[in-house]
């Protein structure tokens, strides 16, 4: 849902339209937020999360992804409902802002998804890991963690944990937009309530502190339930387990990369 399609993209077009008198307001709408919702500010972002560009740095880019700590320093985390195909030769931006990659463009050359969502695109297992190609930094191969450094893959939040999350909502020449807010849980999936994370925001990490390590754990990403959720205030994760564990190690290994379903419906 937080690719630009779907209920979500199609309330901010509607919203956009009303604002310009070209149409008149919708019957129908998101409920009110829960009182205390958060708003998502505009931020310089962080070095381990980007953009996801598929056509070039001079189209709109779309979903979001982060690097993840593994052995070759090559993955990222996605959401596997932005993924189609193989994914190659897709670009990462690590850290843009307004148009400016202070970490390089990273190509990506193979997806990895679990096999319940390439079959029946379970919503819990809405994440893909993508593998990025090494580049060269001052004459040498670089993998893209040993630039950006990584966050080490975690597991589903707890209720009540703080998480933040950093997200590139679909644009070009942009900043990244931040939230620091809590999880709670529907129907088995981790969400939380902030404004401001609209289409493009899916595969964004959920990010949080692992006590007394210095180390960064991401422990989700927009994605999951409604592909990411159907009201603007409102977004869901895929409840992480040892499975995602499995994809990074299918990367790791070496092992043959798939070739993704486009994803069906959000259900909104």
């Amino acid at each position: 849902m937080h690719t630009f399609s779907g209920a979500r993209a199609v309330t901010v077009l509607a919203a956009a339209l009303v604002a310009l008198g070209i149409m008149a307001a919708p019957a129908l709408a998101d409920p009110p937020a829960p009182p205390g919702t958060p708003t998502a500010t505009a931020s310089d972002g962080i070095p381990t999360v980007g953009p996801l560009f598929r056509h070039g740095l001079d189209q709109n880019h779309g979903c979001t992804a982060s690097v993840v700590a593994s052995p070759g320093g090559d993955l990222l985390l996605a959401a596997a409902h932005c993924v189609s195909g193989t994914a190659s030769g897709w670009q990462f931006a690590p850290g843009y802002r307004n148009g400016q990659t202070p970490y390089g463009v990273w190509t990506v050359v193979g997806a990895y998804v679990d096999p319940r969502w390439s079959s029946g695109q379970d919503p819990q297992y809405d994440y893909a890991i993508l593998q990025v190609a090494d580049r060269s930094v001052d004459g040498r191969r670089t993998a893209i963690q040993a630039v950006t450094g990584a966050n080490v893959l975690g597991r589903a939040p707890r209720t009540g944990r703080t998480i933040t999350d950093v997200a590139y909502n679909s644009g070009i020449d942009d900043r990244p937009v931040t939230c620091t807010t809590t999880v709670y849980y529907t129907d088995g999936f981790p969400g939380f309530n902030c404004h401001g994370f609209v289409g493009g925001s899916s595969g964004s990490p959920w990010l949080a502190k692992v006590p007394g390590t210095g180390l960064t754990e991401v422990d989700g990403l927009i994605g999951g339930l409604h592909q990411g959720g159907c009201y603007e205030y409102t977004s869901y994760s895929p409840a992480l387990t040892w499975q995602a564990y499995k994809l990074v190690l299918r990367a790791t290994l070496g092992e043959p990369s798939d070739t993704v379903p486009a994803a069906g419906s959000d259900g909104c």
